[in-house]
């Protein structure tokens, strides 16, 4: 009799071309994903002569440094970031690999676009060089982010040398909350365990909770399996799955469709499978949440005050929150609601897409951004800008005082001197996964919190509950 295996054993068995023992192996690459910051491998490819194995099953998408400004081309305020875009152009074309440059209608973020197409599919074992490639998870998928180096083999042989990660399940048990999204959940589990709390894991997201998200909302969790350190995380494709993916561009159609959800469908773990460590989050116990200092694990629940670092379990911990605090200009017991904001962001891999989008817009909806307050939107990609602007959010937002952008990373990262950034010192609320210092420009204060607590926060010029506006 076979032993009871989880999902991350099943999709990692399937894909085993060599085991080398001590739990390397050499694992078949399903897809590979390139955005500029990688197009050097093209060059690299071809100087060592080496061709690609299978350009249809390799992608390259502008996303990280064009502008998001309208009428952008490759002209861009990062710094040499127009040749990077030339330089992707020039060897995705030559090469014949699926490309989607800063012109084409389906261009966006990696992360959000990958799925919207079907390229990323359940079972799959998907690379881009890019961290938060965990975020493809969200479909049942195998993904992870990897170097320049290894999207070369990659591209190259259809295979890599990897290492097994050990395995964790995250259960959300219970329903949520009124007013609780995807994004509190993640940011709960971060301050739950630790930035460092998924360090060598891939994680399996399950449990009431998970099931009822949409696969909208899943991306949003696996995104964030990065800011725990985790390798990846996923979720067990369901029927949600399964319709979300049907009829998309790149996604199997026919018998091969069929037989393709015949498969997903033994993807789930097993009843009695076994897992390195389990952590269990009682959703009924979540509020929107909102991080005060510079890791997202410096989390709290929006109606909570700023904890004291001496609290802290131990002494480096009590320095990281005592430097947190002091960048942030924020002080041990101030309640985080009501702090002023200069500036608010909706955009990046983690909520950028049409349901976060619908989320803000119906806070939005009839009310002004707070006089003075500097508000953006940056829509995750093509297809979701034309679904928002046809439902009409794009006047929503524009009517409320937003700035609506083009696709693109944005103002998730300043992108060094000179690209996109807040002015110095602002304190800003983002939509984004990641609050480090500098992260959105100069001596930028980032806090991080759900599409609808930015949108409440973008009314009131001041971090608000969204409940109190929904």
């Amino acid at each position: 009799m076979n032993a009871p295996r989880n999902m991350l054993d099943k999709i990692w068995d399937d894909h085993i071309v060599r085991d080398f023992g001590d739990n390397t192996c050499l694992v078949h690459v399903d897809r590979a994903f390139l955005h500029e910051l990688a197009a050097i491998a093209f060059s690299s490819l071809k100087e060592a002569g080496r061709p690609i194995l299978s350009p249809e099953l390799t992608f390259a998408t502008v996303d990280h440094l064009l502008d998001t400004y309208r009428g952008r081309g490759d002209a861009t305020l990062i710094p040499n970031g127009a040749d990077f875009i030339r330089q992707l152009r020039a060897g995705a074309r030559e090469t014949g690999v699926g490309f989607f440059d800063i012109d084409d209608p389906e261009q966006g973020i990696v992360h959000v676009m990958a799925p919207e197409q079907g390229i990323a599919l359940p079972g799959t074992i998907f690379v881009c060089c890019d961290s938060h490639t965990s975020t493809i998870g969200g479909v049942g998928a195998m993904a992870w982010g990897i170097g320049t180096t290894d999207i070369e083999h990659a591209m190259a042989t259809g295979c890599l040398v990897q290492t097994k990660p050990l395995s964790m399940r995250v259960r959300f048990e219970g329903r949520r909350p009124s007013g609780v999204t995807a994004k509190d959940m993640i940011l709960a589990l971060i301050g739950q365990i630790s930035a460092d709390g998924g360090n060598g894991y891939a994680i399996e997201y399950a449990g009431e909770a998970v099931e009822a998200l949409s696969i909208e909302e899943r991306l949003t969790i696996c995104n964030m399996s990065i800011e725990l350190s985790a390798r990846a995380g996923f979720v067990a494709p369901d029927e949600r799955t399964f319709a979300f993916l049907k009829e998309k561009p790149y996604a199997p159609k026919g018998a091969q469709w069929d037989a393709a959800v015949d498969y997903w469908r033994t993807l789930s773990s097993d009843t009695d499978a076994r897992f390195d460590r389990e952590v269990v989050i009682d959703c009924a116990r979540l509020s929107p949440q909102v991080t005060w200092g510079t890791s997202p694990e410096h989390v709290i629940g929006v109606e909570d005050a700023i904890p004291d670092p001496s609290l802290a379990p131990t002494s480096r911990e009590q320095e990281s929150r005592r430097r947190a605090i002091n960048y942030m200009g924020v002080s041990p017991g101030q309640k985080i609601a009501g702090l002023s904001l200069d500036a608010v962001f909706i955009g990046s891999c983690t909520n950028s897409r049409l349901n976060d989008l619908r989320e803000a817009a119906s806070i939005l909806r009839g009310r002004k951004v707070a006089p003075g307050l500097m508000a953006i939107c940056s829509p995750g990609s093509g297809e979701t800008k034309r679904r928002a602007e046809a439902e009409g959010i794009d006047r929503i937002f524009t009517e409320a005082g937003f700035q609506w952008r083009e696709p693109g990373c944005s103002l998730c990262m300043s992108g060094g001197a000179g690209g996109e950034a807040f002015p110095e010192h602002a304190r800003v609320l983002s939509s984004t996964n990641r609050n480090f210092e500098n992260r959105q420009g100069r001596n930028v204060r980032s806090h991080l919190g759900s599409p609808a607590m930015v949108a409440a926060s973008a009314v009131a010029g001041r971090i608000t509950d969204p409940r109190s506006l929904a």
